[in-house]
């Protein structure tokens, strides 16, 4: 069931939907900036311009250009410098939510406390084996 709820951009109200996040006005100015955006990319000289680059030739907003390239309406393929921050660290990546750093971290770290894990398995079942029987010996 749609809610009415405050635009995140400009704070009027209104239904919120599940193909945007923003009021229809704000939605309307987000297209037109893409627009500009992508205008830009299409020319052959500025397919490998950096983000920075065109946040500053066009005005756009650098998150809204993350969001465009996470929701792949730019593609990384055809603009190769444009990305969106890792979720865990923010160097800038083309696909997924983490980095390969990232990724290879918490992996190491999922080893790890196998490992440990494993260890303390086996201390409690050499634990249950060592028993010691000293049945009628007297010193």
């Amino acid at each position: 069931m749609n809610e009415i709820v405050n635009c995140s951009r400009c704070g009027e109200l209104y239904m919120e939907n599940a193909f945007r996040d923003v009021c229809a006005k704000c939605a309307k100015e987000e297209e037109l900036m893409y627009e500009a955006v992508y205008k830009f990319l299409r020319q052959r000289e500025n397919r490998a311009a950096t983000i920075e680059r065109v946040v500053e030739v066009t005005g756009a907003d650098e998150i809204q250009i993350h969001k465009w390239v996470k929701k792949g309406r730019l593609h990384a393929a055809h603009f190769p410098n444009l990305g969106y921050p890792c979720d865990r660290c923010g160097a800038i990546i083309n696909k997924g939510k983490i980095c390969g750093n990232c990724t290879d971290d918490i992996e190491n770290d999922l080893d790890r406390i196998k490992r440990e894990e494993a260890f303390e398995a086996g201390e409690q079942r050499s634990d249950k084996h060592m028993t010691y029987y000293a049945a009628n010996k007297r010193r």
